[in-house]
């Protein structure tokens, strides 16, 4: 437990955030078969499920930017309560009608409801935090969304053949219990106040557009393609491998792959806190580094041990090492070098610059898989994650340079 003693300290209302994320994930069921109901359920093609996930993704841009503007000038608790109550509609909505084409359409409504009130949520949990709690505030709010996914994906693996429908009303429902927490438990977000010398480059800059704080930061730039790169990449867990479980496995690929998700949320649980714990003195750079290493290597390992199911447990404990280190790192960098006061506007704009390019990338291994098969689409990905890695490399060279002041 001494692990876990790392998270006190913080304020009450990171601590209800995380819950309701931990509570909202319980039934987050949908997402993780996505790839297996667009192409068992519904006949599309690896083409066609890339152009869904990129369609979906191009629908949510503008909800992001605007959920990035609101963000920075409305009540972000009650933004995020408004936007969850469509999606909670949309959510039984779908469990209610049969499945096909108009279903699908009503969950990408939902999504795109739940893309702005993105922005909201990872600002608050830079406002509630001061510089040298931000990891902590960000890795719990990481550990908890995972404990909520240790059991969704697998039940949605058993439900996916006869019961889909029930994984739309449990996720409906969890949406429902962590909108009414937030609601009601989260009286204060005044956002603290940060003096130290590490928070020099988040003095607020009322007025300054968003081009020019870019224009200031270039660094943040540089991270924009390190992180788009890893993005895209990381996204094919959820793309390539389970069309390939799929066309190995057949039927029983849903299964598998519903475990295989599962044991990727335990191991969040299981290890956060002791990477967390382990690295503190490590920099945010370091771990972007770390993080893009160990997620090729274990994609590797899945591509060498393709059909043997044991292999993808290996493989998938060594890549959620690698997305633990990552994950801890993104949220700390990017808060930490820009102003309080466009926190918001930043990451809706991060969100709308990584559904581009991921959605290039999603095209571009779709078309790929279709064309030549899995191992030149893995060759492609391996790629992408190595450059993302070599971009993290430079990133850090140039960090320092760019902010001394969080190198004292």
């Amino acid at each position: 437990m001494k692990l876990f003693d790392q998270y006190r300290g913080l304020r009450r209302e990171i601590y209800i955030l995380a819950f309701g994320r931990m509570v909202t994930n319980l039934g987050a069921m949908i997402w993780p078969v996505m790839t297996m109901i667009l192409s068992q359920k519904l006949g599309f093609s690896a083409t066609e499920i890339s152009w869904f996930f990129v369609g979906s993704g191009i629908v949510m841009l503008p909800a992001s930017i605007v959920g990035g503007r609101l963000a920075d000038r409305v009540n972000k608790k009650w933004l995020i309560v408004s936007c969850d109550c469509v999606s909670i509609i949309c959510y039984i909505v779908c469990s209610l009608i049969p499945l096909g084409i108009g279903t699908i359409l009503i969950f990408v409504f939902a999504g795109i409801f739940q893309s702005m009130e993105y922005p909201a949520y990872d600002a608050l949990f830079a406002d509630l935090s001061v510089t040298k709690d931000r990891e902590r505030a960000y890795s719990l709010d990481y550990l908890g969304c995972n404990m909520g996914l240790v059991l969704s994906p697998t039940i949605a693996g058993l439900l996916f053949r006869d019961y889909l429908w029930l994984s739309f009303l449990i996720s409906g429902i969890s949406i429902a219990l962590s909108t009414v927490l937030i609601a009601m438990l989260i009286k204060d977000i005044t956002p603290v106040e940060d003096t130290g010398e590490e928070a020099a480059y988040q003095e607020k800059k009322d007025g300054a557009s968003v081009f020019r704080i870019l224009r200031e930061n270039p660094m943040l730039l540089l991270y924009l393609l390190c992180g788009t790169l890893y993005a895209g990449a990381y996204g094919q867990y959820n793309f390539i491998m389970p069309l390939d479980m799929a066309a190995v496995h057949g039927d029983a690929g849903a299964v598998i792959f519903g475990t295989v998700s599962s044991l990727n949320c335990i191991i969040v649980v299981l290890f956060t806190p002791v990477i967390t714990k382990l690295f503190t003195g490590m920099r945010d750079t370091g771990k972007m580094i770390a993080g893009r290493l160990l997620v090729f290597a274990g994609y590797m390992v899945f591509l060498l041990l393709l059909g043997r199911v044991p292999g993808y447990y290996l493989a998938m404990l060594i890549f959620t090492w690698g997305e633990i280190f990552s994950t801890i790192s993104e949220g700390p960098y990017v808060s930490t070098r820009i102003p309080a006061s466009h926190r918001g506007r930043i990451n809706a704009l991060m969100n709308v610059v990584y559904t581009v390019i991921t959605g290039g990338i999603d095209l571009t291994v779709g078309r790929l898989y279709d064309r030549s098969g899995s191992t030149w689409t893995w060759a492609l990905i391996l790629a992408i994650t190595l450059v993302s890695a070599a971009s993290a490399v430079v990133l850090k060279v140039r960090d320092r340079k760019a902010y001394p002041k969080l190198y004292g």
